[in-house]
């Protein structure tokens, strides 16, 4: 804030000689005890040890020598004044020097204060100010701008105040601390990078002020007694005085520090200092989750405690997540009422949309913007897991737990989304393990919006609504245990939804909370189904994609012809006919590697098979002749890349022999696909 600096001029005691301090308190001179000036300053070598007179008061100061002094600051020379600035405090225990209040806590001068005693700070800084010039000493006043502190809570500006406070000694403490982090036993921090800024604080640490002046928190254990002087700490509340036996006193008015009180948390609320068996079987804990900017507040002083009072780390890793900012980055304020209430939110979009949304859009460490289309997206996909657990339980009416039964012959879709759940559940399992939850949120939404409901359920149709009464039960059974495991693996992002969901479904146990953690099954492992799953998937979006491309509705029937590459493709397409009939809505369906490819057709090209639509009542020549031309320009391209990066020496030399194969992999494919069209565009135009 805009302010001043005033220049005052301190004579020596035996006046000859004066030396200039600057200062932008001139109320506070009057508790000055020294004047500081660098050891190496050649200006001011001749008075170090002489003193000073204070002016107004006359009260004679000492010149002092210290480090801390900036020779090209100002003048040089720098009042001291250890009961009204931090800094000043520091150098008077330096120098032993008197520590002196002249004022109260009420930010009126006190009797130290002399003629200005009884006036308010600021007012006593205009008549000092007047003062100082009538005598001559005032040499010059300069606007300046300072920082200055204010008060958070009433605005006022913020005195530094000599008062006698309650301190924790934190060397032994720390180095306590540091000891075992070096030694291999300390804690694990997620990201890894913030152990230096761990480290770094608390190999700086200075003894911890644990005493507050506020209303609410836990007491500071201290009785003052009114008739010996002396203070009584104790566990229990004190009944006498332990030095004289009086009565007559009190408990210290102050109380800990919130980061202290805070810090007994992880073991205090197991019973300690009882070994309780919460203690015996939750302590240490696993996983401490905070933000990055309270490491040295909050976890430093867990630390700190659980070694002192239990002889182990509170906790194992340590999480750090970052802030929740705004949509432009900028910290949340009232001061730009850019603010997000939460609770508004949930009200809007529910309590699982914004945890799923926090929970699995930021990375370790980094901050977060939040956007309310993120939480929009969550509510959807909430709504999306709601609607798809809806079907399904109105086709497990009746059924229990002791019905689930999942060997014996399964159907391709119910052996693939079984293999899909494995993958799921070992790759999330992972991901959480390793802290890496927007990862994790994105597998979940990809295996449970796209494999499971758009996939699975809808496949999951022909045999519930079929006449096959063993295949109905062997497809509900699966689909009773994919939803129940589905709902424990985003249990921890959305707890209510799954929650309520599970307690419908089949199911053991009293609550989701305390179900087992889903795990892989090599039984349910089928490659094989994956593949055949691919295929049909495939084969269904070719057919989709013509139709969408030519404007034909999935209502109308259409006739496709399908042309394996060979005879196993053909037997996993017959096999599977089904759901090739009635998710490409067909009137005709005809599989048979040997066909002839009819003249007039909409064509579509996948890995194992060429699909042909007749053209009798969908499009001309022309149109599949132009389709087919884009279709083949794109081939072409993704040919002429694959070929480009694999003829890159640094690549091949460089990349893993998996990657290289995989890529050689996709450039035969489609290469053949590149082939199959350009042969489809010359029959169709001969």
């Amino acid at each position: 804030m805009q302010g001043a600096l005033y220049h005052l001029e301190y004579k020596t005691a035996d006046g000859t000689s004066s030396i200039v301090v600057a200062t932008t308190r001139p109320e506070t001179m009057l508790g000055d005890t020294a004047v500081a000036v660098h050891p190496k300053d050649e200006r001011y070598q001749h008075l170090i040890g002489k003193t000073l007179l204070l002016p107004i008061v006359n009260r004679e100061i000492p010149v002092i020598a210290d480090d801390y002094v900036e020779k090209e600051f100002g003048s040089g020379a720098v009042k001291i004044t250890p009961a009204h600035d931090p800094n000043d405090f520091e150098v008077g225990k330096r120098h032993n020097l008197p520590q002196i209040l002249v004022m109260d806590e009420t930010g009126t001068m006190n009797a130290n204060a002399g003629p200005y005693q009884g006036k308010d700070r600021f007012e006593c800084r205009k008549q000092i100010v007047a003062d100082l010039k009538e005598q001559g000493v005032l040499i010059k006043i300069e606007e300046h701008v300072h920082q200055v502190g204010h008060s958070e809570r009433s605005g006022a500006v913020i005195e530094p105040y000599l008062s006698t406070q309650w301190f924790v000694k934190m060397q032994p403490l720390a180095d306590q601390a540091i000891d075992v982090q070096k030694s291999g036993k300390g804690v694990n921090f997620v990201p890894d990078r913030f152990e230096k800024i761990y480290l770094h604080w608390i190999e700086n640490v200075r003894d911890w002020c644990i005493s507050r002046q506020l209303w609410w928190g836990h007491r500071i254990p201290a009785w003052h007694c009114a008739d010996c002087g002396q203070i009584t700490v104790t566990r229990e509340d004190a009944t006498a005085c332990a030095h004289c036996h009086s009565t007559n006193f009190h408990q210290d008015n102050d109380v800990l520090d919130t980061w202290f009180s805070s810090a007994l948390w992880p073991f205090s609320t197991l019973g300690w200092p009882d070994v309780t068996e919460d203690m015996k079987r939750f302590y240490p804990t696993s996983v401490l989750v905070t933000g990055y900017d309270i490491i040295y507040f909050w976890v430093s002083r867990m630390i700190f405690q659980g070694l002192e009072f239990t002889d182990q780390m509170p906790f194992k890793d340590v999480l750090l997540h970052g802030l929740v900012r705004d949509s432009e980055g900028r910290k949340m304020s009232k001061s730009l009422g850019n603010g997000v209430d939460p609770l508004e939110v949930i009200e809007k979009y529910g309590a699982d949309a914004m945890r799923y949304m926090i929970s699995t859009s930021s990375t370790p460490g980094q901050d977060l913007r939040f956007r309310w289309e993120r939480v929009e997206q969550a509510r959807n996909f909430a709504n999306k897991i709601w609607n798809a657990s809806r079907f399904a339980l109105m086709n497990l009416e009746g059924v229990t737990a002791a019905d689930i039964d999942l060997t014996g012959e399964l159907g391709t879709a119910d052996r693939w989304i079984l293999h899909r759940l494995n993958e799921t559940v070992r790759d999330v399992t992972r991901l959480i393990d390793s802290y890496e939850f927007g990862e994790t949120g994105r597998l979940l939404y990809n295996f449970i919006w796209d494999d499971l409901c758009d996939w699975y359920i809808e496949f999951s149709k022909l045999s519930l609504y079929g006449t096959d009464a063993a295949a109905k039960k062997k497809t509900q059974s699966v689909l009773a245990y994919v939803l129940d495991n589905t709902q424990r693996l985003i249990h921890p992002f959305m707890p209510f939804i799954s929650e309520e969901i599970w307690q419908h479904l089949p199911h053991e146990g009293e609550t989701i909370t305390l179900a087992a953690w889903p795990k892989e099954s090599a039984a349910f492992e089928s490659p094989d189904a994956v593949r055949e799953m691919e295929l049909l998937m495939d084969a269904i979006r070719a057919v989709r994609n013509i139709r969408a491309e030519v404007n034909v509705p999935m209502s109308k029937k259409v006739e496709l012809l399908v042309k394996p590459a060979s005879l196993e493709t053909q037997d996993i397409l017959s096999r599977n006919e089904e759901y090739l009939k009635r998710f490409c809505n067909t009137s005709l369906l005809q599989i048979d590697a040997e066909m002839a490819a009819p003249e007039k057709a909409m064509t579509s090209i996948i890995t194992g098979a060429e699909l042909f639509l007749p053209l009798a009542g969908l499009i001309d020549i022309a149109q599949e002749l132009v389709r087919l031309d884009k279709e083949l320009q794109t081939l072409h391209s993704e040919v002429e890349r694959i070929e480009k990066k694999l003829g890159n020496e640094g690549f091949v030399a460089k990349a893993p022999a998996k990657v290289i194969e995989e890529e050689k992999a996709k450039l035969a494919d489609y290469a053949d696909k590149r082939d199959k069209v350009f042969a489809r565009l010359a029959e169709l135009k001969g």
